[in-house]
């Protein structure tokens, strides 16, 4: 144990079911694995003891005590270990969960800071937050799992590097498909940022054309409400809003599905997309953010413009008409998942790479 490198992974524990959850979760089971490193987990979100659970239900007062406990756990912990490896999404939730991580690690115990990147909306943080780029800079590293935001970081003088996200290929069944049935589905949280009204409307317009057609809506958030409103005024049928699926069961509605449609106005590096790849289910993105650097326009999935929900129909109908089309960019959809697997994507050998560079120099 003396020898090893001494890592706290600070992200979102599963308790918030999204991408950087998961991504964390899957991290620390490899990292895990490896003899050289002992990495334990922190989460941005701490449960609450159960005398005080009561308070999950006032929302900025449930804000506060998350803080408080979080930062409270930090102080605690982090002076234990070598290395804190932060998770971390931009503009406000950056400010409340990575600048009190990175004061503390870099400036109160003089510990290595990576900081892991990973919001879409990375251009405004950098250019509209004036706490962004002066604490970006404090980072012994800076790492994303996209190209689109190690691009504009460097655009903005910050030195960074891209690791992909890591799927575990042997999770997830793959399907090959050619003739579709007009079977859709959608797994983004119901936020404003993903923009699932942009799917009810196209749907609405497939469904002119396949009355049959079904939509399951397979996650939950602030918008739930006003979508269920939605469908109610477009008049859809076959739709369903199943809430929040445990990730292990995501799979399965891969395989039950035909066509995956995701809309959202910003985007960093959706791993529903790569999971879509694994499972032979074909995709249909808006071109924002991240995703052109993940879904090529005709090769492994079809982009639309944002918030363009003729042009997503008319691509759902295209793939409905077109097996061949669907073979093809599922075909080559499987094969551009594998640089995304920890071993053949050589992302085991960067993360101990980066590991090992801070471990000396700790």
């Amino acid at each position: 144990m003396a020898d090893r490198i001494r890592v706290l992974l600070i992200a979102p524990s599963l308790d918030i079911l999204g991408g950087q959850a998961v991504q964390a979760t899957r991290l620390m089971e490899r990292l895990g694995a490896e003899p050289g490193i002992s990495i334990e987990f922190q989460p941005i979100n701490p449960p609450f003891p159960k005398p005080l659970r009561w308070v999950r239900r006032i929302p900025f007062l449930r804000t506060a005590m998350t803080f408080a406990m979080y930062c409270t756990q930090v102080l605690a912990r982090a002076r234990k270990f070598d290395i804190l490896h932060v998770f971390s999404a931009g503009l406000s939730s950056y400010t409340l969960w990575t600048i009190p991580a990175l004061l503390i690690g870099r400036k109160l115990y003089g510990k290595k800071f990576i900081l892991n990147y990973r919001d879409g909306q990375v251009k405004p943080h950098l250019e509209e937050w004036r706490t962004a780029l002066p604490t970006i800079r404090m980072a012994d590293v800076v790492i994303s799992p996209s190209d689109y935001v190690t691009e504009i970081f460097k655009e903005h003088g910050v030195p960074a590097a891209t690791i992909y996200n890591v799927i575990d290929l042997t999770h997830f069944p793959y399907r090959q498909r050619s003739k579709l049935r007009p079977v859709f589905m959608t797994n983004r949280i119901l936020e404003p940022l993903y923009n699932v009204d942009c799917i009810l409307r196209a749907f609405a317009v497939v469904q002119q054309r396949y009355p049959e057609a079904t939509l399951t809506i397979a996650h939950d958030g602030v918008c739930r409400a006003g979508l269920e409103a939605l469908a109610a005024e477009l008049r859809l049928n076959h739709t369903k809003f199943i809430g929040r699926i445990p990730h292990a069961e995501v799979p399965q509605l891969y395989d039950a599905a035909e066509i995956y449609l995701t809309s959202p106005n910003f985007d960093c590096m959706p791993g529903s997309l790569l999971e879509c790849y694994a499972s032979g289910l074909p995709i249909i993105a808006t071109g924002v953010g991240g995703i052109p650097y993940i879904v090529r326009d005709g090769e492994t999935g079809l982009l639309v413009p944002a918030d363009d929900s003729q042009a997503m129909a008319e691509c759902a109908l295209r793939l409905l008409a077109d097996p061949a089309l669907v073979e093809r960019l599922t075909v080559e959809g499987r094969r551009e998942v594998e640089k995304y697997d920890w071993e053949r994507g050589g992302i085991r050998e960067k993360w101990l790479a980066v590991y090992e560079s801070l471990g000396k120099a700790s």
